[in-house]
């Protein structure tokens, strides 16, 4: 019991770590950090206090305590990818009313006699 104990325990200090690390190179902002030094910090805590898991488990009403981490990590990643799929919508969006505006900027261009600026899919034939 104590192996598993340290090894959650390194596990814990490993990712904060790895947490920092991303962080000050600038590979990880703010509101993301917080959110993986929780998931480290519980991983630490569930690691070295394990008698932890067993009293939240008898809160919760769940007979086999050990499971109750596995549910909740589950719980929160998958609350994690509906906040990925939530922003990538958001920034498709935002991607297409661009788009549009682009459009009728440069329809508005051509209607007052002037050139509309080369776009990427010309072949800069005239």
């Amino acid at each position: 019991m104590l192996t598993g104990q340290i090894t959650a325990a390194v596990l814990g200090i490993g990712l904060t770590a790895a947490i920092l690390f991303l962080v000050r190179r600038d590979h990880m902002h703010g509101p993301y950090a917080l959110w993986w030094f929780a998931v480290a910090a519980a991983t630490f805590v569930l690691g070295v206090f394990p008698h932890v898991v067993v009293w939240l488990g008898d809160l919760t009403g769940i007979f086999y305590a050990p499971v109750l981490p596995i549910i909740v990590g589950l719980s929160l990643v998958l609350i994690r990818l509906l906040k990925l799929d939530v922003d990538r919508s958001r920034q498709e969006r935002r991607m297409r009313r661009l788009t549009q505006k682009l459009a009728i900027l440069e329809q508005e261009i051509e209607r007052l006699g002037g050139r509309p600026p080369m776009s990427d899919d010309d072949d800069g034939e005239a």
